[in-house]
């Protein structure tokens, strides 16, 4: 594996100023986090596009909560256990589900328009792993944009709430003065692109930074994320001493649009309530091979249906299959799922007449760094949540439509946490960004270690293959003669957040969840039921250790 650096090389910092709290990313996990945080202090929101420009405006299905008549807490807590494959923490499950409800009811009220029937009812659909209808979405299959839209205005109007956009976070600073002589978070330098005071290179002081920087998609050479998913929030976590934990369970998401074998970059997705509603997936046959694989055929959780789909290209030689919509009807695609439906008709696809060509592909980091149940990781003063995190809701396989809940809820915790227990301020003499080695990665090796990452280390992995990813990524590592920019920043943390990925990948000799080892076809609970926690070591190796789980807890059916 490379040798990664412990800082990003830059220049010094040309600016500072002050804050509470600095919240980097601007999806649904930051904005509320911000929103919240702000009534204890003064709020800096950081985000590396525009504020809308995050992942939150992309996702399609909705947000599943408990809301619907005759749903209870406990059958969502079910549902996702159950997809998650034996690796779910009990009391993070709970806490998202019985949270859940309040949370999105107060999204309602700051403002956000969820679809509703003529009776004024949610109106709740049902996605993959779900056995009820309890996902709520706005705009057919418009949810992100909607909340999203609802947040930023929330945000422009609160007082104590700044924002920076078109600024990269780069590096923490640390002071001394943790438990036991342990650094703590005293600020984060960013490069702005901006004009005046704050351009280039500054330094933010503050007294807690809450990473929602989003996931790592940009990794594999087609996704469902948008271009600024480059692990950002991750890499910098795992500079600063911080635990990543579970990233090799990197979901793909089965019905993505297939746009042709050179197809690369952000790829349109086709909604799992699509399935919801009916459609289903054929193969060049007319088959539903999914049928008699699992009990929920079609709205199985997402690993099993892309399992599935994997199989049967593999097994027919194609390179994609067929998801049938044509029995929905016109008026269906065009009042629920008008997103969809629009980007079918882009690519020449009419999924009213024919069905919509459909392949997997990379779409949520179920691990990231590792928190507690208030956000809080294993660096004091700093906080995760969203895609950036593992609270240990996802376990191995995140439940569909639980992504923009988990973000909801903990970043409220997180924000709660901060009020209750506020960091002390740290001395601003001797704060430094992580000592040890600096470097920078090529950009132009980003289109090879996308290629080498969705060949060996994406939905099929191997012992050989991953060798060769860990073998590329070597080659690409960090050179002291890449001048600092933008983009070199990106394609080092993509470098890191990979390596970090592969290593556990290596670890992990089994199948499960997400997880898919070819030469470890089966799961297997006797060695492999923890966690497995990423650091990276003064010298800047990375250091892979199987965490082994509590005692052992009753299964949990999920209900017929």
């Amino acid at each position: 594996m490379p040798v990664l650096p412990r800082a990003l090389r830059a220049p010094r910092p040309g600016w500072s100023i002050d804050a509470d709290i600095v919240v980097v990313g601007s999806g649904i996990a930051g904005l509320t986090a911000a929103l919240r945080a702000a009534e204890s202090g003064r709020v800096l929101v950081v985000t590396k596009d525009v504020l809308s420009a995050g992942s939150t405006r992309w996702a399609q299905g909705g947000i599943a909560a408990a809301l619907g008549p005759g749903d209870t807490p406990e059958q969502h807590y079910a549902d996702t256990m159950a997809a998650g494959a034996g690796l779910c923490d009990p009391s993070a499950v709970r806490t998202l589900v019985t949270q859940g409800p309040a949370a999105v009811r107060d999204l309602i009220e700051l403002g956000t328009r969820f679809d509703r029937s003529s009776s004024g009812d949610l109106q709740l659909g049902r996605e993959g792993g779900h056995h009820r209808d309890r996902v709520a979405h706005a705009g057919g299959d418009a949810t992100g944009a909607e909340i999203q839209r609802a947040l930023i205005e929330a945000v422009r109007r609160a007082p104590d709430i700044e924002v920076v956009e078109h600024a990269l976070a780069l590096d923490l600073l640390l002071a001394r003065g943790g438990p036991g002589g342990s650094s703590s978070v005293a600020g984060v330098t960013l490069h702005v692109m901006g004009e005046g005071q704050r351009d280039g290179v500054g330094a933010v002081r503050c007294r807690a930074v809450v990473l929602a920087s989003g996931g790592m998609g940009q990794v594999f050479s087609a996704t469902t994320n948008p271009s600024v998913s480059t692990g950002d929030g991750m890499a910098l976590a795992l500079r600063a001493g911080a635990v990543l934990r579970d990233v090799e369970f990197v979901q793909f998401h089965p019905t993505v649009l297939w746009l042709g074998p050179g197809a690369k970059g952000q790829q349109p997705l086709v909604s799992e309530a699509v399935r919801g509603e009916g459609a289903v997936l054929v193969d060049d046959d007319g088959v539903r091979f999914l049928r008699g694989q699992h009990e929920l055929a079609e709205l199985a959780p997402r690993d099993v249906v892309a399992k599935a789909i994997m199989r049967r290209m593999r097994e027919t030689g194609v390179q994609h299959v067929w998801l049938d919509g044509r029995d929905l009807g016109a008026q269906t695609w065009q009042r629920r799922f008008p997103t969809v439906l629009a980007a079918c008709l882009r690519h020449g696809i009419d999924p009213v007449t024919e069905p919509i060509p459909v392949a997997p592909a990379c779409h949520y980091a179920s691990g990231g760094v590792a928190t507690d149940l208030d956000g809080r990781t294993s660096v004091l003063g700093l906080y995760a949540c969203g895609e950036t995190a593992c609270s240990g809701v996802h376990g191995a396989n995140r439940l569909a439509s639980n992504s923009l809940l988990e973000g909801l809820v903990f970043a409220r915790r997180i924000a709660a946490d901060l009020t209750a227990h506020p960091p002390a301020w740290r001395p601003r003499t001797g704060m430094q960004a992580p000592a040890g080695r600096t470097g920078l990665v090529d950009p132009a090796a980003v289109p090879e270690l996308q290629q080498r990452m969705t060949d060996d280390a994406g939905g099929l992995r191997s012992h050989d293959g991953l060798e060769r990813a860990a073998k590329t990524l070597t080659s690409l590592a960090a050179d002291s003669g890449v001048t600092a920019c933008t983009e070199a920043w990106e394609a080092t943390n993509l470098v890191t957040v990979a390596a970090a990925l592969v290593a556990a990948a290596q670890a992990r000799q089994e199948t499960r969840g997400s997880h898919w080892r070819e030469d470890f076809p089966d799961r297997d609970d006797v060695g492999w039921s923890g966690h497995l926690d990423t650091v990276l070591d003064s010298a800047g190796s990375l250091r892979t250790n199987l965490r082994q789980p509590g005692p052992k807890l009753p299964e949990v059916t999920a209900p017929s």
